[in-house]
């Protein structure tokens, strides 16, 4: 396993146990519904993962669109939401097809840090197309520089301890520190952004941008940022 898609496409154990990832899950789609600006409007969740609550974003929107690159990802959003005709599971190659001037929000959610800068550049410029003129992009979780290990192991200890599953959090620490995806994170490494270059960067491709006082994650030592087309 030598790079980042090679580990999401595996049987990896990003979660600690089931009640994780539904609590994690659970969080996030009621961020992203809550950026919903109406009953009419098409929503991507870009990189969305076991999203198993996808259903919380698109009672409140005409689509939801769940893009992910693992294809094993996709496979079990497609059995999960069958039944449901406003969500639509798409590879990213599929939803450079999307029209122009389609989406009213876009979501990246614990995303970027996985990009590396030729991928995350084309990532905006494709955003920037898909966006209505008012429309609205949400990059959150982005890690700035010195927020390593350590933070993240206090944050997903307290999110435990408040959620019910603190116990397995320990266990899964355990694993995590002998798993593929410490080995890659120390290997490649991801990508870290300080607030101002993060904001200069979406300033030189196109949008205006602000961040919000919170991180849609559990941990408050990310960064969660709102941008508009210039």
């Amino acid at each position: 396993m030598s790079d980042w898609k090679s580990f999401w496409e595996s049987d990896h154990s990003i979660y600690v146990n089931s009640r994780h990832k539904n609590v994690h899950c659970r969080d996030i789609a009621r961020h992203i519904a809550a950026f919903v600006p109406s009953a009419a409007a098409r929503v991507l969740d870009y990189g969305c993962g076991e999203q198993v609550h996808a259903d919380q974003v698109a009672g409140s929107a005409a689509q939801l669109l769940l893009c992910d690159s693992s294809a094993p990802v996709r496979a079990a959003l497609e059995r999960r939401f069958a039944g449901n005709a406003r969500i639509k599971v798409l590879s990213p190659n599929a939803l450079e097809a999307e029209p122009d001037n389609s989406i009213e929000l876009i979501v990246a959610n614990s995303v970027i840090q996985y990009l590396t800068p030729a991928e995350f550049d084309h990532s905006l410029a494709l955003w920037r197309r898909l966006l209505t003129p008012n429309g609205t992009l949400i990059v959150a979780d982005v890690i700035p520089p010195g927020v390593g290990t350590a933070t993240d192991v206090t944050a997903l200890l307290r999110y435990a301890a408040r959620n019910g599953f603190l116990l397995a959090a320990l266990a899964g620490l355990a694993r995590t520190a002998l798993s593929p995806y410490r080995k890659l994170r120390r290997t490649i490494g991801i990508a870290q952004y300080a607030q101002g270059e993060f904001l200069e960067k979406l300033a030189a491709a196109g949008y205006v941008a602000e961040r919000l006082p919170y991180n849609f994650e559990h941990n408050p030592g990310r960064m969660t940022f709102r941008a508009r087309l210039r």
